[in-house]
């Protein structure tokens, strides 16, 4: 099971999100890899309240802001209020509907605020683990499709003699933003996931590089 051991809860928190958006680097899937993500790190953090942080997971991305959007920096908290309202039919404890919001808020990276609460430094620790490594990769080039960026400058493909320019190529996404994910991790299991993530993220831009000079 995708959710276990909280299949019936993540089975009613989807229902409440209602149809997919057309997003495809945060769509069911995404979901289901930070789960995967969220509950290893839980394993070695004793005391997580891993059914909040299932809640969390699902609804941490319940209002979609494209990443041009101006928007973008307002996204986790926008998600945090709107994810207090979906979980209200289930009669929690104000304090862990405060939590749970907490998390949700938390998590993202250009929202710029500080998780307080171990399933919120879980959370955006999981989540960040999704946006680098492999999955990473394809990720950072979908979204570039997404936005018509192309795939790298043809003058400088690796940003030796301008300025880094991600918005208009996908490649400068690495240098400009991902390589650096990985010094923000706050568990020992997501620090540990993360730098391999990166080393696999450095070699395919080497690679990629090289294939581009020749």
């Amino acid at each position: 099971m995708p959710f276990a051991p909280y299949a019936a809860l993540a089975a009613d928190l989807l229902a409440a999100l209602g149809p997919e958006g057309t997003d495809g680097s945060h769509d069911l899937t995404h979901i289901q890899r930070v789960w995967h993500n969220a509950a290893a790190i839980a394993r070695t953090e004793p005391g997580a309240d891993t059914e909040l942080l299932l809640a969390a997971v699902i609804l941490h991305d319940c209002v979609a802001v494209e990443k041009n959007s101006p928007l973008r920096s307002q996204a986790s908290r926008l998600s945090a209020e709107r994810a207090r309202g979906l979980i209200a039919p289930f009669g929690w404890a104000a304090e862990r509907v405060d939590n749970l919001a907490h998390a949700i808020a938390t998590h993202s990276f250009s929202a710029g605020l500080t998780p307080e609460t171990l399933e919120a430094r879980i959370l955006q620790d999981a989540d960040r683990l999704d946006a680098i490594g492999a999955i990473g990769i394809a990720r950072c080039f979908y979204i570039g499709g997404r936005l018509q960026s192309g795939l790298y400058s043809a003058e400088d493909p690796a940003a030796e003699t301008r300025v880094l320019d991600d918005k208009r190529y996908a490649l400068d996404h690495f240098k400009a933003k991902l390589f650096h994910v990985a010094d923000g991790f706050l568990t020992p299991t997501g620090q540990a996931m993360a730098a391999e993530r990166s080393r696999f993220m450095r070699v395919f831009v080497d690679t990629m590089l090289a294939e581009i000079s020749g």
